[in-house]
């Protein structure tokens, strides 16, 4: 008799994320891991597209303490997308200081100009610092080998999908170690800005979606 396959515990991890491309990768994410025979939990991620966490904290139903991750951009300098910024900041920190009754700690996942900086970082190194987020199309194209006539395109759900078909964990292991080399090199020339509870790089490129993603793959035993 074939031996039965062990029924794994299962991890939850809840997001807010600010487009469809960022859901797209998690649920991607999600998938990877629980087909992974290496895997010591399965991962359950619950994953809404929400640019607003006190809107995301009011729907949420939970019981007990919950840490969640919004990811989001620091998408330039200029002053409406700063002011942006700062605005979700504060509905994070407001969510958790026990907004609604419930007991909710909000995590900043953000990148900076855009998570195509993420995923950019799966295949190559990203470490130039651009000037407008257009330019992160060649880099896009180049990682994955495709001729995106713009970010629009790139983002569509089936060119979104066909990039993420070419990635494996290992991948997502590569852009890991190259995000936290951006982390590195950042914190010898340039000033962390600290925002209530927060901190994040003014100067792109930056990201610290790495964190999020490092501590479930350790959870689980995948590094």
């Amino acid at each position: 008799m074939a031996n039965k396959r062990i029924r794994k515990e299962c991890e939850k991890y809840y997001f807010s994320v600010e487009g469809e491309t960022e859901q797209l990768y998690l649920q991607w994410l999600q998938a990877r891991i629980n087909e992974s025979e290496k895997s010591k939990f399965n991962v359950d991620f619950y994953v809404r597209v929400e640019k607003n966490p006190l809107k995301f904290a009011k729907k949420l139903t939970i019981t007990g303490h919950t840490e969640v991750w919004h990811l989001f951009d620091y998408e330039s300098l200029e002053q409406e997308h700063k002011n942006n910024f700062y605005t979700t900041l504060d509905a994070m920190a407001e969510v958790s200081n026990d907004r609604f009754g419930k007991s909710i700690t909000y995590r900043l996942g953000y990148s900076n100009f855009t998570f195509e900086l993420w995923m950019i970082l799966h295949k190559r190194d990203c470490n130039s610092c651009k000037s407008n987020r257009k330019q992160y199309l060649q880099e896009i194209n180049n990682a994955y080998n495709e001729k995106f006539i713009s970010l629009v395109n790139y983002k569509e759900e089936k060119n979104f999908n066909k990039c993420l078909k070419s990635l494996t964990l290992d991948d997502v292991k590569n852009a890991i170690n190259r995000a936290e080399k951006i982390e590195t090199e950042n914190s010898k020339s340039y000033k962390v800005q600290q925002y209530k509870s927060f901190e994040f790089y003014k100067e792109n490129p930056a990201t610290n979606i790495m964190i999020i993603v490092k501590r479930i793959l350790e959870d689980c035993d995948l590094l």
